[in-house]
């Protein structure tokens, strides 16, 4: 049986990580990335660039799925907007899960997000739409993240922890138990989180 088609919005670093991880995943063929005008025909881990945002609602006409493989830093209003321009252009967004992760069968992970190399997610979780969690992230039990948001390598998120929309949680970070971090936050790398955090916080310790 034949494996469905998948098309990667964005051509960068962040791509070449997500490529590793669908292969490994082996659910999905990817058939090319989506880039700039000046990263067309370049070449990622043997995959073509072969058009840009402008050509996806054409693409969608004969490709059923798409990944938003873009990363996120400072702003997830990249990443945001061409998630809900590939929904517009009628484009399914998957679930990516690395073989090497553990996500218990009592978590919820939204569409387009992906869950990459040794991350883990416990019970009761809740992540939302087109959020990355990367490599060796730790999601523990009852935490909610909320859409377009990215966990950064290595960050712990204790129980029951509720991250915010758009939100970005970098490498290594921790956030301690019961605490709220609002929408659009910027979490240093390394930062401790004792107290919770208002909206649009941006916090490198």
């Amino acid at each position: 049986m034949s494996k469905p088609n998948l098309i990667l919005i964005g051509a960068g670093g962040h791509a070449r990580a997500c490529i590793d991880v669908i292969e490994h995943q082996g659910q999905y063929q990817i058939i090319g990335l989506v880039g700039l005008a000046k990263e067309i025909h370049s070449q990622h881990q043997g995959y073509e660039v072969i058009a840009t945002d402008y050509e996806l609602p054409q693409l969608a006409k004969f490709t059923s799925y798409a990944l938003i493989t873009n990363g996120q830093i400072k702003t997830a209003k990249i990443r945001m907007n061409l998630y809900q321009y590939a929904l517009q252009c009628g484009f399914k967004m998957p679930v990516i899960v690395a073989p090497t992760a553990y996500v218990s069968r009592h978590a919820k992970v939204g569409a387009g997000s992906i869950v990459m190399h040794g991350a883990i997610i416990n019970a009761g979780v809740m992540i939302g739409d087109n959020c990355i969690i990367n490599s060796h992230a730790l999601i523990e039990h009852d935490t909610t993240v909320e859409s377009h948001c990215h966990i950064s390598t290595g960050a712990i998120l204790n129980g029951g922890v509720r991250v915010g929309a758009c939100s970005f949680i970098g490498s290594g970070c921790v956030v301690k138990e019961g605490t709220s971090i609002g929408k659009d936050c910027l979490l240093g790398m390394g930062v401790i989180v004792r107290h919770s955090l208002e909206d649009s916080t941006r916090f490198s310790g």
